[in-house]
């Protein structure tokens, strides 16, 4: 008799540990990554010169690669297992191998690149170097520059259209857009916007692009079949991040100085609605079903997650110290956020909005691009 109920108890107690295993091992592997798949976050730091590599199943860092002053503007290639990045103060691009955690290419483009962008089919990826007013387009597959130009004074950074066939800069100190064709780099169109525009979004058909505009608290709307400014949209303050709704409906743009977050309507070109979200609104994010927007607050050390569609705030998730920029895993399980003062990236479960882990990378770390392979 208590031989059965000792026999029954350790089933249960065996089916139990099977549950807890089954469940801890989804908390720290997301569900859609096969054990042949690598899930990995690079994470540039313009303190040390760095990039740390972070094993998102083991949550831990695994390495970490020199890659030369002042690291930024990491973006996960289409195509290729490849993470490129700009040194800043290098004036070169960067290819990291992501099988091998080796440095593929450094190519020299000039002084101060922000950023680079890729072609919708990965062929080729652009930047534009700021200190030297240029723009590059650079054959992927071999590392070689195949087409320069001329932009303004202090162009910002390169976007390519969703189509393809337009390569958009700002020029910071004349306050232009440039609109570039991407396979011959010859200049399309000078458009006059407002003062300093820094970043750029592109509506998904390629129509229009809207610029932020940080000396005049204004954001561009920009025509890109006519090459013509639609209208500058006077916000409360100085744009910080853009997060466009993947149908291109709606734009959040975040306003520090006032505390929050402007909606835009794309299809009128108007500011809809206003939020107030805290104390210093930087970085942000969207889930690609735009269900959700995350938003790093730089003063609070909190991350906000908003649901879209019924404009409702979730309480904040507390980060490291300044939280900025935040990207979210192929899966969309996973948020990071960057904790540019105490150098080290937060982890959050989107299924339960609640902080897994912190995991220490280098000195200030601002850009992270994640790739799957």
């Amino acid at each position: 008799m208590w031989r059965r109920i000792n026999y029954r108890v350790l089933v249960v107690l065996l089916l139990i540990l099977v549950a807890a295993s089954v469940e801890i091992l989804r908390e720290h592997r997301p569900s859609f990554l096969r054990p042949d798949l690598r899930l990995y976050a690079y994470v540039g730091n313009a303190g040390d010169s760095t990039v740390s590599v972070i094993d998102l199943v083991r949550m831990g860092t695994i390495a970490t690669i020199p890659v030369g002053p002042s690291p930024s503007g990491l973006r996960s290639h289409p195509t290729l297992k490849q993470v490129w990045g700009v040194s800043t103060e290098g004036g070169y691009v960067f290819v990291i191998d992501a099988p091998t955690g080796q440095i593929r290419y450094r190519i020299p483009v000039g002084a101060s690149p922000f950023a680079v962008d890729f072609s919708p089919d990965g062929r080729r990826a652009f930047v534009a170097a700021s200190g030297s007013g240029s723009l590059v387009a650079i054959d992927c597959a071999t590392g070689q520059i195949v087409a320069r130009a001329r932009t303004g004074k202090r162009p910002w950074l390169a976007h390519v259209t969703p189509d393809g066939k337009q390569v958009l800069v700002p020029n910071h100190d004349d306050s232009t857009l440039d609109i570039f064709d991407s396979q011959s780099l010859s200049l399309l169109a000078r458009v006059r916007v407002a003062d300093h525009p820094e970043q750029v979004v592109v509506l998904p058909d390629s129509s229009a692009a809207f610029v932020s505009d940080t000396g005049s608290n204004q954001i561009s709307a920009v025509d890109l079949r006519k090459h013509a400014l639609i209208t500058n949209l006077r916000l409360s303050g100085a744009p910080a991040a853009m997060l466009l709704k993947p149908d291109g409906g709606e734009l959040y743009v975040n306003v520090p100085e006032s505390h929050g977050l402007e909606i835009i309507d794309t299809w009128r070109t108007e500011i809809s609605e206003s939020m107030i979200l805290g104390s210093a609104p930087t970085g942000g994010t969207l889930t690609s079903d735009a269900s959700l927007a995350y938003v790093s607050d730089a003063t609070a050390n909190s991350v906000t997650p908003i649901e879209i569609a019924s404009r409702r705030l979730l309480p904040p998730i507390l980060t490291g110290r300044h939280p900025g920029p935040c990207a979210l895993d192929p899966g969309g399980e996973l948020l990071l956020v960057l904790n540019e003062d105490s150098g080290d990236v937060a982890v959050v479960r989107v299924r339960t909005q609640s902080l897994i882990t912190m995991i220490p990378v280098g000195s200030r770390p601002n850009s992270v691009a994640i790739k799957l392979f």
